[in-house]
């Protein structure tokens, strides 16, 4: 499975108005998330609109308007983002639809087909993964790996 840039990038900019949130900053705007991510604006503008449609952002206009996180990062899953912007991330088109519904797949049998149970297999044990992990979680580690990388820089002068 490979993201897109633009999945990558929603992932990103949720990281960094997390970030920003657990410093106080509650919105962030368009220009200076554009920046701090290095996203194109007018693409980031797209990002933000779809996560924001899908009730994990907030916005805000005017001047100090911006965007937020709409939810506590602990509910917000990667997983959830993923399928937002990119739809299924089954390794197949007809790994993600369930057995017993109709299903466009090119094999003779897709109820036998070793290739689909196979590639079932693995969508779900990506989809658990990708469940388990919330922007909350993923902040935590980065800021575990920044206080450890700031304590042996501390350590070496």
């Amino acid at each position: 499975m490979k993201l897109s840039r633009k999945c990558e990038y929603a992932l990103r900019a949720l990281a960094e108005i997390g970030a920003a949130d657990a410093q106080g900053q509650r919105l962030l705007s368009i220009g200076a998330l554009a920046q701090r991510t290095r996203i194109p604006e007018k693409f980031l503008e797209q990002i933000l609109l779809a996560l924001r449609n899908a009730d994990i952002l907030k916005s805000r206009r005017g001047v100090e308007g911006g965007y937020g996180l709409n939810r506590p990062p602990a509910e917000i899953r990667f997983g959830e983002v993923i399928r937002i912007i990119e739809g299924t991330f089954a390794p197949v088109p007809c790994a993600s639809v369930p057995w017993g519904e109709p299903v466009e797949c090119s094999c003779p049998d897709p109820d036998t087909c070793a290739v689909r149970i196979a590639m079932a297999r693995v969508h779900a044990a990506t989809s658990a993964t990708l469940d388990s992990l919330t922007l909350e979680g993923a902040l935590r580690a980065a800021a575990e790996r920044q206080q450890h990388r700031d304590g042996a820089l501390n350590f070496e002068i």
